[in-house]
C-alpha cells in the first residue's frame, strides 16, 4: 500500500518527463550555457552601469569562449518620493530602473539579433537627520536593482538562446 502512495506522489513528475519541461531556475543545459558565454557586454556609463555590467558578466559566465555577440545596454532611472515628514522632507523614496538592451552579432557590419526592455523597482526609507544611514540605504537599493536587472536580462537572453543561436531576422 505504501509503494502505491509513493508512485502516486511521483506521478506528476513522470507526466512532465516527456513534454520537454525544464525548470527555469535549475541548472542550465550545456547548449544554453555555451551560447551565453559568447556574449560580450559593452561598457555602460556611470557607477550603476558599471555595477550592472559586472553582474551581467558574472551571470553570463564569460570564460575563454570567443565573443559572437555584443550586448549593449542603456540604463535609466526614475525616482519618486512616496512619503513625507510633517516638515515636508522625504521619508521614503522609490527608484525605478530600466535597462534597454540590444544584442548584436559580431559580423561586419553588426546586425541586431535580439532586443528587450527590463524594468525593476526598489524603495528605501530616509531616516530623519541621519545622512549616512540614508546614503547607505540608497546604495543598497541601487545594488539590489542592478542585481535584479542583470538577472532579468540574462533570463531573457537564455530564453532567446534556448531555441538556438540568435540570428538577424
Amino acid at each position: 500500500m505504501s509503494s502505491r502512495r509513493a508512485i502516486l506522489r511521483l506521478a506528476p513528475l513522470f507526466g512532465l518527463a516527456g513534454c520537454g519541461f525544464r525548470p527555469m531556475y535549475g541548472p542550465r543545459p550545456d547548449t544554453m550555457t555555451a551560447g551565453l558565454e559568447t556574449v560580450r557586454v559593452g561598457l555602460i556609463t556611470e557607477r550603476n552601469g558599471q555595477l550592472l555590467r559586472r553582474h551581467l558578466e558574472q551571470r553570463l559566465g564569460r570564460g575563454g569562449a570567443p565573443a559572437r555577440y555584443d550586448l549593449r545596454v542603456g540604463l535609466s532611472y526614475g525616482i519618486e518620493v512616496q512619503g513625507f515628514e510633517r516638515d515636508g522632507t522625504p521619508s521614503r523614496v522609490r527608484i525605478t530602473a530600466t535597462a534597454n538592451w540590444f544584442l548584436y552579432d559580431t559580423n561586419l557590419p553588426p546586425r541586431l539579433v535580439a532586443q528587450g526592455t527590463d524594468r525593476t523597482f526598489d524603495a528605501y526609507n530616509v531616516p530623519e537627520n541621519q545622512f549616512f544611514a540614508a546614503d547607505t540605504a540608497r546604495s543598497a537599493a541601487e545594488q539590489r536593482l542592478m542585481e535584479q536587472l542583470a538577472s532579468d536580462v540574462v533570463q531573457n537572453l537564455a530564453v532567446r538562446f534556448e531555441s538556438g543561436p540568435p540570428r538577424a531576422g
